[in-house]
Formats: C-alpha cells, structure tokens, sequence
C-alpha cells in the first residue's frame, strides 16, 4: 500500500514540476478562479439556476463553446456572461499558445539534438556521412532492425534525415552524448570515423570513443571502423567487440577484383540487404545439434537453398569460416549462411 502511495505521490510530483517549468500554473489557476467566481455569482442572481448549472455555463462559456442549454436571463447575469467571455477568451488563448509552444520547442529541441533518451535494447550509430547513411539504409532493409530505435551522435547542425525511429543527438562521442543516448541501456554502437580528420586523427578519434563507450557499457556490442590497420591491436586493447578496416577491406575486394572479375559483386550481393541474397545468423535448431557440420550443411542446401558459410560459437564468439565437414554442432553455436530471405531457414526461424 505504501508503495502505491508513494508512487502516486511521485507521480504527483512529477506534474506539478512540469506544469510549474512549463508556466502552466498561472493560466489554470485563473481559470479555476474565473470558474468559481462566475458559477457562484451566476447561481446567485439567476433564480432558476441551480449552482451545478451555473458551473456547466462557466465551463462551457470559458471554453467558448457555447452549448446554449444553460443561459443567463437577468441583467446582473449577463454582466457576469460579459466579463466571463472577455477574460475567458484571454486566458484560453494563453493557454493554448502555452501548449503549442511546448510541443514546437520539444520538436525543435529533437531535431536539433538537445534532447535525451530512455530506449532500450536500441542502436546508438556515432558521426554521420555516407557511409553512416548506407548503415542506416541497411538497417532498415532488415527485418530484425526496420523499427528499432537508433540514436545518432554527430556534431551537425540538426537530425539529417527523416525516420521517425532516428533520434538525433548533437555534439562529439562523449560521457553527456553518450547519456543523452541512454548508452546503459543500449545492445549496439556502431563509431564511424570523421571524415573531416586526417587518417591518424580519425583512427585515435574511433580508438577513445571506443574506450569512452566500454568504460560505461562494457555489455553494448562496439563495432569501430578503423582506416590504419596498425591500429587494430589498439582498438582490441579499448575493448572493441569487432573491428573493420575499411581501407584494408576495400583494397583486398579491389585485388580479388583483379585477379578473378566479377568478384566484387557477389560480395556486394551478399552484404547488400536491399537485392539478391544475403548473409544470415540463426542459432543451430535443436534438432541437429550433435550433428556432424556437413550433414547440416548438405541439409540446408537442400531444403532451404542456403549455404552454411560459418559456425560462431557463442552468439558473440569466436567465429570458424569454411569448418570441417567432422565438425559437431553444440548448443551455443550459429550457424552463418547465405540465403534469400523468402527461400531460406531464416525466413522460416522468423515465423517461428
């Protein structure tokens, strides 16, 4: 019982501060004076109206509403009417700009990043340029994240885009970004580098950001991209969960390119959510773990034209590209596969 109260009292509390910072006091005060004083004068020099029927006159009058049901016969009540109008018409009109100017200054404050957040379990996405903006894209196109919050972290003058589950926050990555963004209570960071920086600055930017992130949440998965690969161990010491390189990454795709044509664009197939097929990650289903690696394989092929590419073991792990066909699932793997996502387990694992 003692809970209840005290949560109502908080919540009591709560709204009283609100409407107190937000200057909502003043106006509603006058209107329940105004109500009082107009409703007892009316019930008074009006013989036929009781004070229940005044007080649904004050109300209705005040608000401008007008019914017509109730209305004053006498001239003292008239008077009353009169005044009631000119003031009510005032304090209304107040109130009302009271209102819009909260809800406009609670969207300006949004799209230009003031605000913090309460999500859980949301994405916090930090600098924004076009590589952040084909993040977003991706994002989007997959089923598991079309709607989930994301929280962007840049130093830009408002929220880039439109998405009505994108949250801007303006400033650099640091412990007020970060709190504004709820990062306690966030599953991923994703920290792009600044492409205003040359490669060193950008790469120790990436490598403190990272460091500032694991020092708050070491339980959010930090995925950082980096340019120098030199600068992997580094980033490994800040306690980055995974690291990409996308120098490294887009040379090595150019060589293979060169080396064997047409390459680049299976690659692009793969990783790309908006056409073709596309990489998966489900836990092993019951029914094959113990199971030998290439009877699982052969039977996802068959059955649901995907092809096992890797087993990770442990949903964060350590990841075996290309296993042995001997090798035996347990229960804490998952299988990576490529498939599409209306021929493929994964489409079947979503509706289950």
């Amino acid at each position: 019982m003692e809970s209840i109260l005290t949560k109502i009292k908080n919540w009591i509390d709560t709204v009283w501060e609100f409407l107190e910072s937000e200057n909502f006091i003043r106006p509603l005060i006058i209107i329940v004076v105004i109500v009082v004083i107009s409703s007892l004068s009316l019930s008074l020099v009006e013989p036929n109206l009781s004070l229940f029927d005044s007080f649904w006159w004050a109300v209705v009058t005040l608000t401008t509403v007008g019914y017509g049901d109730v209305t004053p016969k006498t001239f003292p009540g008239r008077f009353i009417a009169f005044v009631d109008m000119l003031v009510g018409i005032g304090v209304l009109t107040l109130l009302t700009a009271t209102v819009a100017s909260i809800l406009v200054e609670r969207k300006i404050s949004k799209d230009l990043g003031m605000h913090s957040y309460s999500f859980e379990e949301h994405i916090i996405l930090c600098e924004w340029n076009y590589r952040a903006e084909i993040v977003h894209k991706e994002l989007r196109l997959e089923l598991k994240t079309e709607k989930t919050p994301i929280v962007l972290i840049a130093d830009i003058p408002r929220k880039p885009i439109k998405d009505k589950n994108l949250f801007f926050v303006k400033g650099e990555v640091c412990d007020e970004t970060l709190h504004q963004a709820n990062l306690l209570k966030a599953k991923t960071v994703i920290i792009l580098g600044d492409d205003n920086l040359d490669y060193k600055q950008r790469d120790a930017k990436v490598i403190l950001s990272t460091l500032t992130v694991e020092s708050i949440n070491k339980e959010a998965y930090t995925i950082t991209e980096l340019i120098n690969e030199k600068n992997i161990e580094t980033c490994k010491r800040a306690n980055a969960d995974e690291i990409i390189v996308s120098s490294k990454l887009s040379s090595n795709l150019i060589s293979s390119a060169a080396i064997n044509h047409g390459i680049s664009k299976v690659i692009s197939d793969i990783v790309t959510y908006e056409y073709g097929s596309q990489i998966f990650k489900i836990p092993v289903p019951e029914s094959e773990i113990g199971n030998l690696f290439i009877d699982v394989f052969m039977a996802m092929k068959q059955d649901f034209q995907s092809t096992v590419i890797a087993i990770q073991q442990g949903e964060n792990g350590k990841t075996i590209s290309n296993p042995s066909p001997d090798y035996i699932l347990v229960a804490d793997d998952y299988l990576i596969f490529i498939g599409s996502r209306g021929k493929s387990y994964h489409s079947a694992f979503e509706t289950n």
